[in-house]
C-alpha cells in the first residue's frame, strides 16, 4: 500500500510564501499533523509513503519517456500533455473534450494545442520551489507526481487506486493517460474507488461557507473512534453528513460496545482467575443460539466487506445482536444461571466481537475500562463540567428521591440528559 505526499502544489507554495517558510519545509509539517490524525483515527500506515522532492529523477524519467512517444510538447520551458494524442481521454470519468471549455473547466493559456492540454513540468518562477531538468529548471505538475510514484512502488500495474470524488477529473483522468503514454499497455488499474464529499447538516463543508472543521476539532470533544464509527456508518462512495446528532450517535454506540466488552470481562473474570477450570467446560458445547450468532457475524463481515466495503451493515445488524446476547449472558452469569455453558458461550462471543472490531479499526489496545474513561472524560469536556459537579448531582439527585422530591429528582437528571450526562438507576 502506497500514500503520496505532494510538496509544490500551487496552494502549499502560497501559503508557504504567506508565512515566509520554505514550501517543503511547510509541506513536511502539514504531513506530520495529517499523520498524526490518521493514528489518532486508527488507520494502519501504508507500506510506503513518498514524498516528492525525494522522487524528482523517477519523475522526469517517466516526462521523457511521455515525450519520447510522442504525446507530449515543450513551451519555454513548460512540458504540456497533449490530450488529443490520445484517443481514450475521459474513459473514467466520461467527461468529453467538446463539453469543456477554456477559462471555465481550465485556464486559458494560448501557448497550449488544446485549452484540456495539462502540465507535466511547470518552468521555475519567482517565490517557487524547482529542479534542473532537461528542460530548464522548474517542478512536476501534480498529476505526474502521483504516476511516477506509484510506478515506482507498485510497478505499472496494480489492484486498487484511490480518491475523492472530485479527483476523478481531471487528477485520475490524466494520470490514466500519462501512465498510457509512458508504458502503453503495461500501464493498468483494476480497480478505481472514489469516497464522496463531507456535508455539513447536508450542506457542502467549505471554508467559505464557514462551516470547515479539521478533524482535531471533532476528536477534541469527541473520541477518535467514535468518529471512526460515524466514518464506518456511512458508505465510502456515499456523501457523508456530519451532525453533532450523528456523532453523538456514533459515539455513544462505541460506549455501548465497550461497556458491554467490559461487563463481559468482570463477568468471565471468576473463569479467568481459575475458580472455573478449563476442563469443567471442556464438555460443554456452544448452544445453537450462540453459535448461529457466531456464524452470522462471521459471514456478515466477510459477505459486506466483499460487497464494496459494506460497512454500514456490518455495524447495524449482525454485530448489534451478537452484543445484545452477550449482555443476555452476562445478566444470566450475575444471576448464578447455567454458569458452565454460559461462561464458554460468553467467551466466545466475546472472541468473535473483538476480531471484527478489530477488522473494522475499531478495537483499540487500551483495556475497556480505559477507553470508557477516555469517553467519559470527553463528555464532561462537552458539558463543560468536572467530576465532581456530576458527584455532587448524583448526591443531589439520591437525597431529592430519598425524600420523595421526585420532581427535583428527574429534574435533576433531565438538566444532566441536556448536556450529554446520561445517569443510569440500578436495582431500583
Amino acid at each position: 500500500m502506497k500514500r503520496c505526499l505532494t510538496v509544490g502544489s500551487f496552494q502549499i507554495i502560497r501559503r508557504a510564501n504567506e508565512f515566509g517558510e520554505d514550501p517543503i519545509a511547510l509541506s513536511g509539517r502539514y504531513c506530520q499533523e495529517f499523520l498524526k490524525d490518521m493514528d489518532d483515527l486508527q488507520c494502519l500506515p501504508p507500506i510506503h509513503q513518498p514524498r516528492v522532492s525525494e522522487h524528482m529523477e523517477e519523475i522526469k524519467e517517466m516526462i521523457a519517456k511521455v515525450m519520447t512517444n510522442g504525446y507530449a510538447y515543450t513551451v519555454d520551458g513548460d512540458v504540456y500533455f497533449s490530450v488529443d494524442s490520445f484517443p481514450e481521454y475521459g474513459r473514467i470519468s466520461g467527461q468529453k473534450l467538446e463539453d469543456n471549455r477554456a477559462g471555465v473547466r481550465f485556464a486559458v493559456d494560448s501557448r497550449k494545442l488544446n485549452p484540456a492540454d495539462f502540465a507535466l513540468w511547470k518552468a521555475a518562477k519567482p517565490g517557487e520551489p524547482s529542479w534542473d531538468s532537461p528542460w530548464g529548471r522548474g517542478r512536476p505538475g501534480w498529476h505526474i507526481e502521483c504516476s511516477a510514484m506509484s510506478a515506482y512502488y507498485l510497478t505499472h500495474s496494480f489492484d486498487i487506486h484511490g480518491g475523492g470524488m472530485d479527483l476523478i477529473f481531471p487528477h485520475h483522468e490524466n494520470e490514466i493517460a500519462q501512465n498510457c503514454a509512458a508504458c502503453g499497455p503495461e500501464s493498468n488499474v483494476s480497480y478505481w474507488m472514489h469516497n464522496g464529499f463531507v456535508t455539513i447538516d447536508d450542506e457542502k463543508m467549505s471554508k467559505s461557507l464557514g462551516n470547515f472543521f479539521t478533524i482535531r476539532e471533532v476528536t477534541r470533544l469527541y473520541h477518535p473512534i467514535a468518529l471512526r464509527y460515524f466514518l464506518l456508518g456511512t458508505h465510502y462512495r456515499s456523501p457523508v453528513n456530519y451532525s453533532i446528532s450523528q456523532i453523538e450517535i456514533a459515539s455513544e454506540s462505541v460506549y455501548y460496545i465497550y461497556q458491554t466488552l467490559h461487563d463481559s470481562e468482570e463477568a468471565l473474570s471468576a473463569f479467568q482467575q481459575g475458580t472455573v477450570t478449563e476442563t469443567k467446560v471442556k464438555g460443554v458445547r456452544v448452544s445453537p443460539q450462540a453459535q448461529e450468532c457466531i456464524s452470522e457475524l462471521r459471514n456478515e463481515l466477510e459477505t459486506k466487506l466483499s460487497d464494496d466495503l459494506h460497512t454500514p451493515a456490518i455495524l447495524n445488524a449482525a454485530l448489534q445482536e451478537a452484543l445484545r446476547l452477550m449482555n443476555s449472558y452476562v445478566n444470566m452469569l450475575k444471576k448464578k444461571q447455567q454458569q458452565l455453558s454460559v461462561i464458554l458461550y460468553l467467551s466466545e462471543l466475546q472472541k468473535e466481537v473483538k476480531a471484527v472490531l478489530d477488522v473494522l479499526g475499531l478495537l483499540l489496545g487500551s483495556t475497556c475500562a480505559e477507553v470508557l474513561q477516555q469517553f467519559k472524560e470527553r463528555a464532561l469536556k462537552r458539558a463543560d463540567l468536572t467530576e465532581e459537579d456530576i458527584l455532587l448531582a448524583i448526591e443531589e439527585r439520591a437525597l431529592a428521591r430519598k425524600n420523595k422530591e421526585f420532581a427535583r429528582s428527574d429534574q435533576i437528571r433531565t438538566d444532566l440528559v441536556a448536556k450529554g450526562i446520561a445517569l443510569m438507576d440500578i436495582g431500583t
